[in-house]
């Protein structure tokens, strides 16, 4: 009996066998052959797709004029001309069969962003065509959202729109919490913001969630930049490429506002900016709520839900410090300074409990009558042992002879009785956190401070915004989503290095006694 022959497989052929480059193509084909077993892309409009996920009915209707000057479909002259021209600021509306290339939307809370996005996502997928890529491609079609939860909240949506019937023959798979693989040769990809996930892929569309809230946990500050650097390349060769951004307004920098001060308003042909309240994108949403939010705070209610066809960017948040002042600051590759023998140190902690936030510490001196130096600052991210990190912090700080730290009163007693057990006295700080930078900009703007070349300690300064109350009192803090652990410490330890610090008195005070 002649042995049957097996086909050979990958595993069977040595390093450098050239017949491993042509399976691996194979294999390409073949799984490429899989996405692509519709041929024909969904010939419906976006509107079609919206009738066929059941958002119908007046109150979508205002999204139906949005996505139809989108994507240059036929307005009518009354209701929906009115609607473009109220949320545009523009007179005329785009012609027909000339869709956009940008579309920019800036939205109240709860008009139905999300919802919107994942529709946009999946036609943009559908209506693809896959003859234009080369053998073995997929295209992607990434819905970047602010973060892990609101990622999860899109997807939902996807999911569930991938189950009607009218969709589901367009499925390959649904991969797990992140993607799905569509049989016309597109995947969408469900991520966090990030640049570093996106670059290199042909690109139909871009769906940008909540872009205002982006924020990059390494470096507590806004991708967006980064992101739209990564993504135009990966749309250029695309005929019919969208780049669809939804979001609420926040602060009065980013690219979303740099958008809307440029574009709405001009008629442009490429990128279209709308913006509008919640209850003209949802009129569900009872009166009452709104009012409740102008009654708390107007100032935050008119960016959460606006008013009158508009929601507003918020005047109330703004940068905290100069980027220019930081960059005079810093001293260009000074990691850390080694102790001295003359010079008295001080040390300031930013305490965690090692399953969310970072546990922080800095040490500072004097230098002169006035000026602060930076000298050393550590950061441990969870998770980690919170009893073992102040052991590590304590004999970093009993190396400057730093024997009393100043930190957190709202930690709790925790931090007293564990770097006590490793000899150093914890104090806490006679400053709020916003008052520890608000006495730091003066002194920073006046170039009387050196900062270490640290990019996680640049970018968290760069991230601070002051917020003015109602009642005229300015705070400091970081943005929604953000973080400032290690900037806490920072400012923290050269407050108490300065002169007339109010946590300098209480720190020589302590020592007197």
């Amino acid at each position: 009996m002649t042995p049957t022959k097996r086909k050979p497989t990958p595993g069977a052929f040595r390093k450098g066998d050239p017949r491993i480059r042509e399976w691996a193509a194979k294999g390409g084909r073949a799984n490429a052959a899989r996405h692509r077993k519709i041929n024909t892309p969904y010939t419906g409009t976006v509107l079609d797709a919206m009738d066929d996920a059941g958002l119908t009915g007046p109150t979508w209707d205002a999204w139906r004029t949005l996505l139809r000057a989108t994507f240059g479909l036929p307005m009518s002259e009354g209701e929906d001309l009115a609607r473009f021209r109220r949320h545009t600021g523009r007179e005329s509306a785009p012609a027909v069969g000339e869709a956009v290339d940008e579309c920019w939307t800036i939205a109240g809370r709860r008009g139905g962003k999300s919802r919107i996005a994942s529709l946009v996502a999946l036609y943009c997928a559908l209506r693809f065509d896959a003859s234009t890529l080369a053998d073995g491609e997929v295209a992607l079609i990434p819905l970047l959202a602010a973060d892990r939860r609101q990622a999860r909240i899109v997807m939902g949506y996807l999911k569930a729109l991938c189950q009607l019937p009218v969709f589901h023959p367009y499925v390959h798979r649904i991969t797990g919490r992140e993607g799905i693989e569509l049989h016309t040769g597109v995947n969408i990809e469900i991520s966090t913001a990030s640049f570093r996930t996106i670059r290199g892929f042909t690109v139909p569309a871009a769906v940008l969630d909540e872009v205002a809230f982006w924020r990059d946990e390494s470096t507590s500050t806004n991708p967006d930049s980064a992101i739209l650097d990564a993504l135009r390349p990966g749309m250029a060769t695309v005929p019919g490429s969208l780049l669809f951004a939804i979001t609420s307004p926040y602060a009065r920098r980013g690219e979303v506002w740099a958008t809307y001060e440029r574009y709405f308003g001009v008629a442009d042909r490429y990128v279209l900016v709308w913006c509008s309240d919640t209850q003209s994108l949802n009129p569900t949403v009872p009166d009452r709520v709104i009012e409740r939010a102008y009654e708390k705070d107007a100032l935050s209610a008119a960016a959460e839900y606006g008013r009158d066809g508009k929601v507003s960017f918020r005047r109330d948040v703004e940068a905290f410090i100069d980027a220019e002042a930081i960059a005079a600051a810093t001293v260009p590759e000074r990691l850390e300074l080694a102790p001295l023998d003359d010079i008295q140190y001080f040390g300031f902690v930013d305490p965690s409990g090692g399953s969310r936030d970072s546990f922080t510490v800095a040490v500072a001196h004097r230098q002169g009558a006035d000026h602060a130096v930076l000298d050393a600052i550590r950061e441990t991210r969870p998770p980690f042992s919170p009893d073992s990190v102040v052991e590590q912090y304590a004999a970093l700080l009993q190396s400057y002879r730093v024997t009393e730290v100043v930190g957190d009163r709202y930690a709790g007693e925790w931090p007293r009785e564990v770097f006590r057990k490793y000899g150093v006295r914890y104090v806490p700080s006679e400053l709020t956190k916003s008052g520890l930078y608000i006495e730091i900009v003066a002194p920073l703007n006046a170039n009387r401070i050196e900062l270490l070349d640290n990019a996680v300690l640049r970018s968290q300064l760069l991230g601070l915004e002051r917020r003015t109350a109602r009642g005229g009192k300015d705070s400091v803090d970081h943005a929604p989503g953000g973080r400032d652990d290690v900037a806490n410490s920072a400012c923290g330890a050269l407050g108490l290095a300065l002169p007339h610090s109010p946590n300098g008195k209480q720190k020589k005070k302590v020592q007197w006694v």
